[in-house]
C-alpha cells in the first residue's frame, strides 16, 4: 500500500473523498449485518466463517486507511479491541465468539461514519492521523439550555441508536430530527428573539417558525454551521408524519443515518468544547 493510500481524506477533493469512504463504510456495515443473520441461521457455518474472515479483512484494509496507518490511532485501536474478549476484572483475552466480534466490528465502522461527517462539515483534516476525530464522547446533553430538555434528549437520543440497530429507519428518523429541532430551538430561544429579528429573522415567535426556518435562522445567527443542508428531503418535512400509524414514510437506512450524522455534527457546533 503506498503512502498515498494510507493518508487519512485530505486536500481539494476532500468532500469526495468522505463520501466514498461513507459509502464504502456503509457497505460494510450492510455485509457485517447480512453476516449477523448467517450466523444466527447457523452458527456452525463455513461458508459463513469464511465469509466473516473476508469481511474482518476488508474492514482491517478500510480501517488502516483511515487511520493513516498508524495503530495508536483511536480508529486503529478500537479495530484490535473488538477481537479482544474480557474477563470480569477487564482483563483481555484473545478469543471473542465470531458473533459478538462482528457486532463490535460494526460499531467501530459506525463511529468512523460518524467522524468522518464531522470532518465533511468543516471539522477540517490535515492529512496527520490525529486530525480525523475522536468518536463522540457518551450522549451528554449538558449545552441544553433548558434542563428540563435534556433529560428528554438523552432518553430520545439512546432511543434512536437503539431504532438504528434494530433498523427501523423511520423511527430512527424522526426521534432525530426530533432531537435536531428540540436543541436548536432551545438555542435559538436563549440567544433572544429580539437578537434574531434583529439579524432577520421572522418576528412572530419562535414556537411558531418552521423546522427549515428554525434551522436556516440559527445558521444565520451562528449558532450552527452548514451541517444541516446534508439533511435529506424527506427528514426536512419530518413534521409531515406524526409517526402514530399512518402512512409509512419511505426511510432509507441512508436517510436514517445521514439524518443522525447531521445531528452529531449539529450536536458539536452547539458545544464547541465537547
Amino acid at each position: 500500500m503506498t503512502d498515498k493510500q494510507s493518508e487519512a481524506p485530505t486536500g481539494p477533493g476532500l468532500q469526495a473523498q468522505i463520501e466514498t469512504y461513507v459509502a464504502h463504510l456503509d457497505g460494510l456495515i450492510r455485509r457485517g449485518r447480512e453476516l449477523q443473520e448467517s450466523l444466527a441461521a447457523d452458527p456452525a457455518s463455513a461458508s459463513a466463517s469464511a465469509a466473516i474472515r473476508a469481511w474482518q479483512e476488508d474492514c482491517g484494509v478500510t480501517i488502516n486507511q483511515l487511520s493513516g496507518g498508524s495503530k495508536s490511532h483511536w480508529l486503529a485501536r478500537s479495530f484490535s479491541e473488538a477481537f479482544l474478549l474480557r474477563s470480569a476484572s477487564g482483563v483481555a483475552a484473545e478469543g471473542a465468539a465470531p458473533a459478538e466480534i462482528v457486532q463490535r466490528l460494526i460499531r467501530v465502522l459506525e463511529q468512523g461514519v460518524d467522524s468522518l461527517a464531522g470532518i465533511g462539515i468543516g471539522q477540517g483534516a490535515t492529512g496527520d492521523p490525529d486530525a480525523f476525530p475522536e468518536p463522540p464522547a457518551p450522549r451528554r446533553f449538558d449545552f441544553v439550555h433548558n434542563e428540563e430538555l435534556r433529560p428528554v434528549v438523552e432518553r430520545a437520543y439512546a432511543d434512536a441508536r437503539r431504532a438504528l440497530e434494530q433498523r427501523e429507519y423511520e423511527t430512527t428518523m424522526l426521534t432525530s430530527c426530533g432531537i435536531l429541532e428540540a436543541i436548536v430551538t432551545d438555542a435559538l430561544e436563549h440567544k433572544g428573539l429580539s437578537s434574531l429579528v434583529a439579524s432577520g429573522a421572522p418576528a412572530q415567535k419562535i414556537s411558531d417558525w418552521s423546522f427549515e426556518t428554525r434551522l436556516a435562522v440559527a445558521e444565520r445567527a451562528g449558532l450552527i454551521r452548514g451541517g444541516c443542508a446534508r439533511l435529506p428531503a424527506i427528514a426536512r418535512g419530518y413534521r409531515e408524519s406524526d409517526g402514530t400509524g399512518g402512512a409509512k414514510l419511505a426511510v432509507t437506512e441512508r436517510d436514517a443515518r445521514i439524518t443522525g450524522q447531521v445531528l452529531n455534527v449539529i450536536m458539536r457546533d452547539l458545544d464547541p468544547g465537547r
